[in-house]
């Protein structure tokens, strides 16, 4: 080999390296969000994931090498503590010097209250809480000074995971009271049914559901801002994350025409979900589901809630239900066992069975649309 050529090769593979060695190291908190940042990250580093997709994220353990990667990240994007309050305080103890993005917070993201009831009852005036730059006081209460909403609520009452350590000095709360003081049964002596329904599900679902990856617009706000985050971090590798940010639009721009396109095409379906995770996919594609068993943190619903689930179901003839990989679907076939229902099919808003990286939030959202068409 010439002498030229062999310095021109041996300095080329040197630049590669340094490049490749300055890299951002970055971890991630759920699957969906793991694979927006992958495509971002493509050519430059692979992001860590923390929860695996097969976990439930309202109730998990950090393990040693998810605890070190913490440790070791530059930049952490996450969705939220609305969505895993725990993370927050892990964080806090071992990724003390990294960059955190909360996603929920970032600024153009299209935020929506929780739904109440089996039925999904809201207020209008919450029903578009905190779009574009968070405006609406529900979503600020959701982040602003730590108000753990009901998704905190769900871990008070399960002290035996190590998570619950990271909540402590968090005491008071609503959910929490309103099982151990049982004020709210008290509240509502004489009606049974709804007293139970509300001891259990503690209190009104004030704040932001946190599953907004579920809208794909969400995903194209969220792009552009690990985009920039990167760039600032790593601005050797600004325009592979400006290029890659790009292609990562143009998918997800051809991603919603085709799913608007599908879902046109199923017409009306009547389905129940497992838990009340789905919104934003409903509300972008406009295929609302009829209720739900359990509530957006997955809590176990109360004898009340199945009775009017049940009744919802007879009421409005619904016949497809959709449990989900991360929880125990028996309760799912107890519940509808006697019912009109005759399809019980799986949707899942993490993606168990996608391989992780970039194409799995794509195919999420794809798989969505293939579960609402079992029920046709």
């Amino acid at each position: 080999m010439p002498y030229k050529l062999l310095v021109s090769t041996i300095f080329g593979l040197c630049l590669s390296f340094t490049v490749q060695a300055a890299a951002p190291k970055v971890a991630v908190d759920i699957a969906p969000l793991h694979s927006l940042v992958s495509q971002v990250m493509e050519g430059v580093g692979t992001p860590t994931l923390i929860i695996p997709a097969e976990a439930s994220p309202h109730q998990y353990t950090l393990r040693p090498s998810q605890a070190r990667a913490l440790s070791n990240a530059d930049v952490v994007f996450w969705m939220g503590e609305s969505y895993t309050p725990w993370l927050e305080k892990a964080m806090d103890n071992v990724a003390t010097g990294a960059v955190k993005v909360e996603m929920l917070e970032v600024d153009g993201t299209t935020i929506y209250s929780f739904r109440e009831g089996v039925t999904f009852e809201v207020h209008d005036h919450e029903e578009h809480a905190a779009h574009e730059g968070h405006e609406i006081e529900e979503s600020q209460a959701a982040h602003e000074g730590h108000e753990h909403n009901d998704e905190h609520a769900a871990h008070e009452n399960h002290e035996d995971h190590e998570e619950h350590a990271a909540h402590e000095g968090h005491e008071g709360h609503e959910e929490h009271a309103s099982h151990e003081g049982h004020e709210e049964h008290a509240a509502h002596e004489g009606h049974e049914d709804h007293e139970e329904h509300a001891a259990h599900e503690g209190h009104d679902h004030h704040g932001a559901d946190p599953h907004a990856w579920l809208d794909p617009q969400n995903a194209k706000v969220w792009i552009v801002a690990i985009q920039e985050t990167l760039s600032k971090q790593d601005p050797a590798n600004k325009a592979v994350y400006q290029s890659n940010a790009n292609k990562a639009l143009a998918k997800l721009d051809t991603l919603i025409a085709s799913t608007d396109k599908s879902i046109d095409a199923l017409g009306k379906v009547n389905f129940v979900v497992f838990h009340d995770a789905y919104q934003y996919f409903e509300k972008r594609f406009d295929i609302i589901a009829s209720g739900s068993i359990s509530l957006s943190d997955a809590q176990d619903p109360s004898p009340a809630r199945i009775k009017e689930v049940k009744n919802t179901v007879e009421k409005l003839s619904v016949t497809c239900v959709f449990t989900e990989p991360q929880f125990n679907p028996g309760m799912v076939n107890s519940v509808f066992e006697g019912t009109q229902v005759s399809a019980i099919a799986v949707m899942d808003p993490l993606g168990v069975d996608i391989p992780l990286g970039v194409g799995h939030y794509n195919a999420l959202i794809e798989n969505m649309v293939l579960s609402l068409q079992t029920c046709k």
